[in-house]
């Protein structure tokens, strides 16, 4: 009985350190991925997940790769510089449109503001009516700002639309008094408001959450490992910034996600989510305002535009 008790008790540790092995070697095999970021808040998650570890922790390494504009980050996505990007579901639509096939894998905490200058003295959108408002054409910027005029049964031409592509560029001409308002991404709009601009409205009031994590279609179908990895870390991070004191990881963010140093005080953090798919509305609602100024050619469907990764 001790030989047979000896030889069971032999074949569960030889079982055990093979799937050990197993797991060590399957970690091993993960190829890295390359992301690129924008100077948002959406991109938090990564920034942490990076300089705390968690993705070295899963065993995959992340290069990352920031960039100032939209235009930017979509073509080195195209490019083949890029496996996947933070991103919104205009940049998704225009990328399969024009052939490239991209795929959502879950949306992002980011927020989009419309901010008045402090010497134009508006305080609601009807103030701005006739007035220069800066954003970025056929970007998540401009169907945000088409949004809120919506919203206030004011047509799109009420405005003037000044178009910025980079934001910091846009941030400096609002507080410079150059604009009487602008359309920006978290933290730039906080920044503006600490420095005197006027908040209006923004999508938060709107309800909509159009931000995305996109992948390359090739990625999402011969990378699985590797995005399902980088999600764990993600969602280590989203833990770590909700529940961690803001002045344990403020310097961090501003430096790894190129802020401007206004932001340590400004900057205001969403309650983070794991990763989650995006609502179908957000997808349709975005194709609808696209097809309707003729700028895509197929009324796509949230299957279209979406993958779901997170479960398989």
């Amino acid at each position: 009985m001790k030989k047979y008790a000896l030889l069971i008790m032999t074949m569960l540790l030889v079982g055990l350190l093979a799937g050990c092995g197993g797991q060590q070697e399957a970690k091993k095999d993960l190829q890295p991925l390359t992301i690129g970021l924008m100077p948002d808040t959406d991109s938090l998650p990564f920034i942490i997940a990076q300089e705390k570890g968690y993705f070295k922790e899963e065993g995959l390494e992340v290069n990352i790769q920031q960039y100032k504009s939209a235009m930017d980050r979509d073509s080195a996505l195209q490019s083949g510089n890029l496996d996947g990007a933070i991103s919104d579901m205009l940049a998704v639509a225009f990328a399969k449109d024009g052939g490239f096939n991209v795929k959502v894998t879950s949306f992002t905490d980011g927020s989009y503001k419309l901010i008045a200058s402090k010497q134009s003295g508006a305080k609601s959108v009807a103030d701005l009516k006739g007035q220069d408002v800066a954003v970025s054409r056929n970007t998540i910027i401009e169907y945000v700002t088409d949004q809120i005029l919506a919203k206030e049964n004011l047509p799109e031409d009420s405005i003037n639309k000044v178009i910025i592509p980079q934001i910091p560029t846009r941030l400096e001409m609002l507080q410079n008094g150059k604009l009487a308002a602008a359309t920006l991404p978290e933290p730039m709009a906080s920044i503006a408001v600490h420095n005197g601009c006027q908040f209006v409205t923004g999508s938060d009031e709107l309800g909509i959450n159009p931000g995305v994590i996109m992948f390359t279609a090739k990625t999402t179908n011969d990378r699985r490992a590797e995005i399902a990895a980088m999600y764990r870390a993600y969602n280590k991070a989203v833990d770590y910034l909700n529940n961690t004191p803001r002045d344990e990881y403020i310097d961090l963010v501003v430096e790894k996600g190129g802020f401007p140093p206004t932001a340590k005080e400004a900057l205001k953090l969403p309650e983070y989510h794991h990763a989650t798919l995006p609502k179908e509305s957000d997808v349709v609602d975005c194709v609808k305002w696209l097809k309707s100024k003729g700028l895509i050619k197929k009324n796509y469907t949230y299957a279209d535009f979406v993958v779901d990764v997170l479960n398989k």
